[in-house]
């Protein structure tokens, strides 16, 4: 399984960023993965991508992808390959709706930085499933736009009663932390959480990245 995450921040730079790439270099030895981490958006191109299985990104306003790029990345997840969003993955690439759409939506405002509940939907997903019904976390919270539930299987969803909804921006108040679909042939995989660098270090945190990973990469079921 070879994984390439990319880190670049055209936008905020995140300081858990340092912490994420030795994790998930940690997690590939502990799993076989060859993992390997970059700054640079050049990195990302047809010829490089065909020998990758998964492509991570933990990046933050529009990055500098040409054409051929662009196509390069959605064919690579549309034709059977993986992505794995992490937190402020949304938070990137406003300048190509198709990446949106591929992804399930952008980042909208953070109005709650605090501990939260946070409740499971789908139990028994290789991403969620060690984290029971509900579990709290003390995190920088996302609110999204261009997302539609019908649109993408939800994992986990912020309990509502946890925070003080007047400062929410959703009519629907329907704020999901976490969610996976099929993209063509390929999978995509998002989770909100990450924000603070200590959990990173958090040995059930490393599971639910773990467990991202496994089903993007359809290693588990």
């Amino acid at each position: 399984m070879n994984i390439l995450m990319l880190r670049h921040s055209a936008g905020f730079e995140h300081s858990y960023l340092p912490n994420a790439e030795v994790t998930l270099k940690n997690l590939g030895k502990a799993h076989g993965w060859n993992v390997a981490t970059t700054h640079h958006c050049g990195r990302i191109t047809a010829e490089s991508l065909e020998k990758l299985d998964i492509l991570v990104f933990a990046t933050t306003g529009n990055l500098d992808f040409d054409a051929d790029q662009k196509r390069a990345l959605l064919d690579f997840v549309h034709n059977g390959k993986a992505f794995v969003g992490i937190h402020n993955a949304t938070d990137s690439c406003y300048d190509w709706p198709e990446f949106g759409e591929m992804l399930g939506g952008y980042f909208n405002g953070h109005p709650w930085r605090q501990e939260v509940n946070i409740i499971v939907e789908d139990t028994d997903h290789p991403a969620t499933r060690m984290l029971g019904n509900s579990f709290q976390v003390d995190d920088e919270i996302y609110t999204f736009k261009n997302w539609d539930r019908s649109k993408t299987h939800v994992l986990m969803h912020l309990d509502n009663d946890s925070v003080d909804l007047a400062h929410g921006n959703r009519e629907d108040h329907d704020y999901a932390m976490g969610w996976c679909h099929e993209y063509g042939q390929g999978r995509v995989m998002y989770t909100a959480l990450g924000h603070p660098d200590d959990l990173w270090d958090q040995p059930w945190f490393q599971e639910h990245i773990t467990g991202c990973i496994q089903w993007a990469g359809r290693l588990t079921n």
